[in-house]
């Protein structure tokens, strides 16, 4: 019998805790991320106010600075740790996949420069469009429709950027790349992507609609992944009938592999927190898993470099956290954890190699605590020792402290 019939995982995309141990070996413009600390330096430069993570031991995850406005409780209302990446990334693939209990050995590709030429040629030469070469670099996916959507609509010429992910995406407007047209360059760019000197994560359809000055990102976005290289405890709890749902880009981020309910993108964070209450609702959810990803945190905040934002976008989730809370039963179990860092006062504007923070609750805690320090894959070793099922590559339980 499962100790907990449900179990909730939700990552806070990029709400790193500290830099680790091997993070002088990943650089952010040309910086090692030693210095990196998401969390602790929100806390330190802007301030960060958040009681409901706090009650749960968020301030008493060892660091060798506290954080300086999330104070540690002496009487936490569940159990806390930080987790170390194994695997040879610091992406948002490489860091799920590992939570899922798989060690990825050989990083995907990300392209700082841009894409090389001879892949931007053979999307040329199959779609019979030309490529803004001046966009073929990391982008943020809104200033880069606002750079090139105007020409896009005079010339009919393709928009393909990246970002700290290795992910190639293909903006189009709606009214002069249709959509299936789109979807067909992107299953070509799929086909071409999936072995070095480019193996990416994902090829994104990223179409928009409006005039210059005023578009707007459509509904319609497609994300073409590759499947996770072994199973995961996802693969693991399907095959055994047990009920997965994914909130968010879940779903993308393992293919649909091991998944057997999909509840959808989310449109923000605060639209995906309502389709995790909403999927603990459901009646016919009496037991099994959840995993919600929430990507404003990385997205929005992190790359972009907006400390402030952060740290507001951190606020939110805490005060909304209790209506999580609140929907949970008694043999419920909530884990709150993050895939990687993004540290907003950080060089650059990609992610920083760091611990991510472990928080659990459950109402059905007698104790609390802090759990020595363990690796992301845990959490998955976890998962599948409470369901029965066999974990996956790596990982090591610690369900019997949770108690």
């Amino acid at each position: 019998m499962s100790k907990f019939k449900r179990m909730h995982l939700v990552v806070l995309d990029s709400v790193g805790i500290g830099a680790a141990p091997d993070a002088n070996n990943f650089v952010n413009a040309g910086v090692p991320d030693g210095a990196s600390d998401t969390l602790g330096h929100i806390s330190k430069t802007v301030g960060l106010n958040v009681p409901n993570m706090a009650k749960i031991g968020l301030g008493n995850i060892p660091r060798e600075v506290p954080l300086k406005t999330v104070p540690a409780e002496s009487n936490p209302t569940g159990y806390a740790t930080k987790l170390q990446e194994v695997s040879l990334g610091k992406d948002t693939m490489t860091g799920h996949w590992e939570i899922m209990g798989l060690n990825i050995t050989e990083p995907f590709d990300t392209f700082w420069n841009g894409f090389p030429e001879e892949i931007i040629t053979k999307i040329e030469e199959f779609s019979g469009r030309k490529v803004i070469r001046e966009a073929n670099k990391p982008y943020s996916g809104t200033v880069v429709i606002d750079d090139f959507g105007p020409r896009q609509m005079e010339t009919g010429e393709l928009i393909i950027y990246t970002s700290a992910d290795p992910v190639l995406q293909i903006a189009a407007h709606e009214d002069i790349i249709p959509l299936d047209e789109l979807y067909r360059i992107c299953e070509y760019a799929r086909s071409i992507t999936l072995e070095r000197p480019a193996l990416l994560g994902r090829i994104i359809a990223r179409p928009y609609v409006g005039e210059p000055g005023n578009f707007t990102r459509t509904a319609n976005r497609r994300d073409l992944a590759v499947s996770p290289f072994a199973p995961t405890v996802l693969d693991k709890l399907n095959e055994a009938g047990i009920d997965t749902y994914a909130v968010g880009k879940i779903n993308d981020i393992f293919n649909g592999a091991g998944i057997n309910h999909d509840m959808g993108h989310n449109k923000s964070n605060s639209h995906g927190m309502d389709t995790l209450i909403k999927t603990m609702g459901l009646p016919e959810f009496q037991e099994g898993f959840s995993f919600t990803n929430l990507v404003d945190f990385d997205a929005l905040y992190g790359h972009r470099r907006n400390a402030h934002g952060y740290r507001d976008c951190l606020h939110e989730f805490d005060e909304r956290l209790p209506e999580i809370i609140a929907a949970m039963r008694e043999d419920d179990l909530l884990m709150i954890t993050a895939d990687h860092g993004n540290d907003p006062t950080y060089a650059g504007t990609d992610h920083t190699r760091e611990y991510i923070p472990f928080l659990a609750y459950s109402p059905s805690f007698k104790g609390n605590g802090v759990i020595p320090v363990g690796h992301f894959s845990d959490i998955s070793a976890t998962i599948a020792e409470n369901f029965g099922v066999e974990k996956a590559m790596i990982g090591e339980s610690f369900l019997d402290k949770l108690n």
